[in-house]
């Protein structure tokens, strides 16, 4: 049944996915796989955008700045965010690898991430201390 609905309804139905179910919608057939890859994409997008917001927003607290208990909770905070925001973005770029979605230069990109991620490392060489 799913594999006969129009394309428009299926654009409606995988924006509303859930990142963790997304690429098992595209498993459906070939217009689901088209739609799956293209939401996925724009979330990797958006969690890139975010990610530079929340770079840029962190900047001016520096130690000098702020009272010392507020950087703490502010820093504390901060990297938290940066964090879940990088972890989001990386499993998206993970499932996607893992199911062909990505052009051959992308991959090289996503696995030094997921390497660099699982290692410890900071994959956006954010300077997140």
């Amino acid at each position: 049944m799913l594999d006969r609905l129009p394309v428009e309804i299926v654009e409606r139905i995988v924006t509303k996915i859930l990142d963790t179910d997304l690429i098992a919608a595209s498993k459906v057939d070939r217009v689901w796989w088209q739609e799956v890859r293209r939401e996925a994409y724009k979330r990797w997008k958006n969690y890139a955008t975010t990610i530079g917001y929340v770079r840029a927003l962190g900047k001016p607290f520096k130690k000098g700045n702020v009272d010392w208990i507020t950087f703490e909770d502010v820093n504390d905070f901060y990297k938290r965010w940066i964090d879940r925001l990088t972890e989001d973005q990386l499993y998206i770029m993970e499932k996607m690898l893992r199911n062909g979605m990505v052009v051959t230069q992308e991959r090289e990109t996503i696995e030094h991430a997921l390497s660099e991620h699982r290692w410890g490392g900071d994959p956006w060489r954010l300077g997140v201390e």
